[in-house]
């Protein structure tokens, strides 16, 4: 029931999410189990800096231990401990210090979970999708908290948050087995049990470990209560690293094998027609080339086929000049792409599917009988314009770019936004209970970019600032995986990239601030906690220290009640990285460049050794892309990406290269090397070569890069460890079909330093 009317939600063909949506609202998860005991004191005590309050009562007796905490003097130390008078199920709670009404917030946030400055009325909007607070005090399970605090800013500019201590967390992975979902040691709410807006956490949880108390056994809670004149992300960045402790990652953190080698060896894996599952088909006429993919698709009977990355597809084959891309794999995924649209009719311009079906001899979605208009963004606009991007003269590709462009114009809704869906046999809107809280505006600013009609630039104006007003302002998103209905997920930080893109074209600060404010949100979709340590856990035979198979710093594909995250843990596929290193050189705000880092760093032990292709899911740790090998393609292009921005952060723009467009669905990250870049001074052209460069350090990472004119190659140095680093370098010139000698070399670079090697052509 929600609001007193019966609502089914989500609808059972969500197979995925339907199960943990239902769990979600069960007794504890909602609040409603158990009885709720008030805490009055009877008794108090001041004992040097601190007061203890205690309360007897036929439960038991409750202590409550209160001091100004020294370092910080916005917070306040809360020590807790109940004894139970009868055996039972006890949890305690914070206390509620100050309750505020809803006309008076500012904003609210349970990271992971929900934020906003409104209540929302429609519950499956706030409890699944993120959009507004819930209008009950439900409880934030532990596997999707990000970071361990609930935060509220009134409109008098204070803001107040309850931060549970460090160490009473669950840690998902406990000696020697993943223990993310099955421990739930912290909740976390908006409200306290009497519905009223005010930070709580409670510990233990009702009917989980430690809440059973036998006759005269006690339970304790240590808390810390912030309160503080700034706003929600001051308090959140407090909790992220005066309490959390973000950067002892970066104490720990060391990489087995560097980001440059792992790119080498996903290069030869995409290769591989074999162990990438590549597949050729004929469609009317044509050869096709896609890889299969083994996931949930509808009516796929093992036949599904799916391309990613279009981006760091052309990427690799400029980068690399590997004859096999340009003999065996562009000309039929370019085929793939002009046969996924469709030319006629109400969906003209738009794709047909995102997959193929082989058996069947169709493209069709991944959930359901229904076409949403993002998908002319990603899979005509976004793929379309990579591949011009390097391919300029294609006149055929730029007609369908146009097609896609006018597809979104006609369906562009006179505030500026689109449908969520349309059902492909009526072409009638489905999902009407959401508005389309996504990046779709993007793909009229590629259209602008490589067209250069100032109809799609003024449209994409118009859908970006609908989605200010209605998304940002409101910290709601929604997302674009169509087998978990839609939760928001890495689109948000889409939303932050496309709004910067629009920026860069108009100048309009306007965009600038939402691409910043955008991103601060989805700093909240990656986790923080628990501290990173070198204690040991063992993994298949394997002792591994916790901080290698620690969760910080990674983002959840989606999180919340019912997102991926609940029982998978976040993903290794972190698309925000250089974006998060960009953001930082525009707004000096550190938590962007340590995220992006932490996103790419010291994760070894989720990367397959034998093809350099991380884990999809957390809880896969190294078993690599599996069933899924087009991931391979999402990661050679945010990799690629996240070394180029550092180079050009590091150097403060003596190293710079023109980025294309965002990859579709996974996140922000752009492909480069279509045109030349700068190292210097000197115009240079990127390259790959296997070979070229040998580096006995896995923490130091290169990029390497010719002049125009061939006869200097510039070697771009890397240190990805905060501390300084000694390596030795062998650069062998022969690879590039030069007859110089090899270059052997002993160097030294600082904390996340850099440096330019230059070698001439003898």
């Amino acid at each position: 029931m929600d609001n007193g009317k019966q609502v089914i939600f989500p609808e059972k063909a969500f197979r995925y999410v339907y199960p943990d949506f239902q769990r979600a609202i069960s007794a504890v998860p909602m609040n409603k189990a158990g009885k709720h005991t008030a805490f009055f004191p009877s008794f108090a005590k001041k004992t040097g800096d601190s007061i203890t309050f205690k309360q007897q009562s036929k439960e038991g007796t409750l202590e409550a231990n209160w001091k100004l905490d020294e370092k910080y003097s916005s917070d306040i130390l809360i020590h807790l401990k109940f004894t139970a008078a009868a055996d039972g199920y006890y949890s305690l709670s914070s206390p509620s210090l100050s309750t505020i009404k809803e006309d008076q917030l500012q904003w609210a946030c349970v990271p992971g979970y929900f934020q906003g400055n409104f209540i929302q009325k429609a519950f499956p909007l706030s409890y699944a999708y993120a959009q507004g607070l819930p209008a009950y005090p439900v409880l934030c399970r532990e596997s999707t908290i990000t970071t361990m605090a609930s935060i509220m800013s009134n409109k008098n500019g204070l803001t107040m948050a309850v931060i549970p201590a460090p160490g009473q967390d669950r840690n998902a992975y406990e000696k020697n087995a993943n223990t993310h979902f099955s421990k739930w040691k912290i909740a976390l709410s908006h409200m306290n049990t009497n519905a009223q807006l005010n930070p709580t956490a409670y510990h233990p949880v009702l009917g989980e470990d430690g809440s059973f108390l036998k006759k005269g056994e006690s339970t304790e809670f240590n808390i810390r209560i912030t309160l503080k004149n700034a706003d929600w992300y001051v308090v959140y960045k407090h909790a992220v690293y005066d309490v959390y402790q973000l950067k002892h990652f970066f104490e720990l953190e060391e990489n087995k094998q560097s980001l440059t080698d792992r790119i080498l060896k996903q290069y030869s894996y995409v290769l591989d027609d074999k162990t990438a599952l590549w597949n050729k088909e004929t469609y009317q006429g044509k050869t096709i080339i896609a890889q299969s993919y083994l996931g949930g698709v509808a009516s796929a009977d093992g036949d599904a086929m799916k391309n990613s990355d279009i981006g760091a597809v052309w990427m690799l084959a400029k980068l690399t000049s590997d004859s096999l891309f340009y003999q065996n794999r562009l000309p039929f995924i370019r085929n793939f792409k002009i046969l996924q649209q469709n030319t006629s009719g109400f969906f003209k311009g738009a794709v047909a599917g995102q997959y193929y079906l082989a058996k069947k001899k169709t493209f069709t979605e991944e959930w359901g009988n229904h076409f949403e208009p993002i998908a002319i963004t990603y899979y005509t606009m976004m793929d379309l314009g990579n591949i011009l991007l390097f391919e300029r003269d294609d006149a055929e590709l730029k007609a369908l770019l146009r097609s896609g462009a006018d597809r979104l114009l006609e369906w562009q809704q006179s505030n500026g936004s689109w449908v969520v869906a349309y059902d492909r046999q009526t072409q009638q809107p489905l999902y009407t209970d959401l508005q389309d809280l996504r990046p779709t505006f993007y793909g009229l600013v590629v259209a602008y970019k490589i067209l250069k009609d100032q109809k799609y630039l003024a449209a994409a104006v118009k859908g970006a600032q609908w989605l200010i007003k209605n998304a940002t302002a409101k910290g709601s998103f929604i997302g674009v995986c169509g087998d978990a209905r839609f939760v928001n997920d890495f689109a948000t930080i889409q939303c932050a990239g496309a709004f910067l893109d629009l920026y860069e074209i108009t100048s309009d600060k306007h965009y600038l601030n939402a691409a910043i404010a955008t991103a601060k949100i989805y700093t909240t979709s990656i986790y923080t906690h628990p501290i990173p340590s070198t204690e040991i856990k063992t993994y298949k035979n394997q002792n591994l220290q916790d901080w290698q198979l620690s969760q910080v710093g990674l983002n959840f594909e989606h999180g919340g009640t019912m997102g991926s995250a609940v029982n998978a843990g976040p993903i290794l596929l972190t698309s925000h990285c250089s974006l998060f290193l960009k953001l930082y050189g525009l707004t000096n705000d550190s938590l962007f460049l340590d995220l992006g880092r932490m996103g790419a760093l010291g994760k070894d032990a989720f990367v397959n050794k034998s093809t350099g292709v991380a884990s999809y899911y957390w809880k896969r740790f190294d078993e690599g892309a599996g069933s899924f090998p087009h991931h391979a393609w999402w990661q050679i292009g945010w990799i690629y990406d996240y070394l180029v921005a550092e180079a050009e952060l590091r150097s403060e723009g003596k190293i710079s290269f023109p980025r294309g467009f965002m990859t579709p669905k996974v996140g922000p990250h752009k492909p480069v090397g279509f045109e030349p870049g700068i190292i210097d001074g000197a115009k240079v052209n990127l390259l790959i070569r296997k070979g070229l460069i040998q580096i006995d350090n896995p923490n130091i990472d290169y990029l390497t890069a010719l002049s125009q004119d061939g006869q200097c190659l510039y070697v771009v140095l890397l240190n990805n460890q905060a501390k300084q680093n000694k390596f030795n370098i062998n650069i062998n010139p022969s690879t590039l079909m030069w007859k110089s000698a090899t270059v052997t070399q002993s160097d030294t670079l600082a904390s996340f330093g850099y440096r330019v090697v230059k070698i001439t052509k003898n």
